[in-house]
């Protein structure tokens, strides 16, 4: 039986990369994109991939160039569009994180035609917005997506992920993780409109997949296993991992955050059982071991 081939942007990121795998074990052949094809740090744990030899292409890619963008999508029935920067700290320039978003969702339409002929399907087209300091320039370039989506009709479906945590795949470390490594340290930072709830990245990308392959989910789906506040989180964190030294938050430390424990109830009625804040705690601090960024 002949392999689907779909598109994953940011495919050497933290998300990215556990969306790759999950599609190649699905049986997928995958176009990944990366910045730099000469970068190991981008390519090798890629290409390490269980059925990465038949199952992977690898493709240079640069969101405001649609040469690239175009080698990388065509012969592809659908795009995970993951691709962009994301950062825990605070945004200088709201242009760089804006563009790109804007660019791709004007751009990727424009390979879909070949697409339709070959598969005879819908071209779907599936979004990570990371719910970050960038929040707003996220928020436009996400309008952006969906005024072009209905002046195309372009299919379209988003998901919002919270804290992202997990086992790591890369070399780098993601913004959930750097923000989970800081507090292991003792950083008193708050995060008051960044963090909403964990979630594991495996259920990230499950979810990804799910909602690519369900023809009838639409619209937006927040990804998070509870929505509560980042004090919540590091008490846990504390209860779990007497040995560092977490510090105590105020009760409230996202301002008019509400907690509940079916945020992602639009995910959890389409069948994701999310991995519990305990259980994604525990992985990723032993991947944190394992990699060696803590002891």
């Amino acid at each position: 039986m002949e392999r689907k081939v779909v598109c994953v942007t940011g495919g050497s990121g933290f998300i990215g990369s556990w969306i790759v795998k999950l599609l190649i074990q699905g049986g997928y052949t995958v176009h990944a994109t990366v910045q730099h094809l000469n970068d190991e740090k981008e390519t090798k744990h890629l290409e390490a991939l269980e059925g990465a030899e038949s199952g992977l292409r690898l493709f240079q890619m640069d969101l405001l160039d649609y040469d690239s963008l175009l080698a990388a999508i065509k012969g592809t029935i659908g795009v995970f569009h993951v691709a962009s920067p994301c950062t825990v700290d605070r945004v200088t320039d709201p242009q760089l994180y804006y563009y790109p978003h804007n660019q791709m969702a004007k751009q990727v339409p424009q390979s879909d035609s070949t697409s339709k002929s070959q598969c005879g399907q819908p071209y779907r087209w599936v979004e990570a917005c990371y719910l970050s300091s960038f929040f707003k320039t996220a928020l436009y370039a996400e309008k952006a997506a969906w005024e072009f989506a209905k002046d195309t009709g372009l299919d379209v479906v988003v998901i919002h992920p919270g804290f992202v945590l997990g086992p790591i795949l890369p070399p780098v470390l993601n913004a959930s993780m750097i923000m989970l490594l800081r507090l292991l340290e003792g950083s008193t930072e708050e995060y008051g409109h960044f963090y909403m709830g964990p979630v594991h990245v495996k259920d990230v990308a499950l979810a990804q997949i799910l909602l690519y392959e369900n023809l009838s989910a639409s619209g937006r789906h927040l990804c998070v296993e509870v929505i509560n506040h980042w004090s919540d989180f590091a008490t846990k964190l504390a209860e779990l991992y007497p040995e560092y030294k977490v510090p105590r938050f105020p009760k409230d430390t996202q301002p008019g955050l509400l907690r509940t424990e079916d945020g992602a109830k639009k995910l959890i009625d389409l069948g994701i059982q999310f991995t519990s804040m305990e259980e994604t705690i525990k992985v990723s601090v032993e991947s944190l071991k394992s990699k060696g960024y803590i002891s």
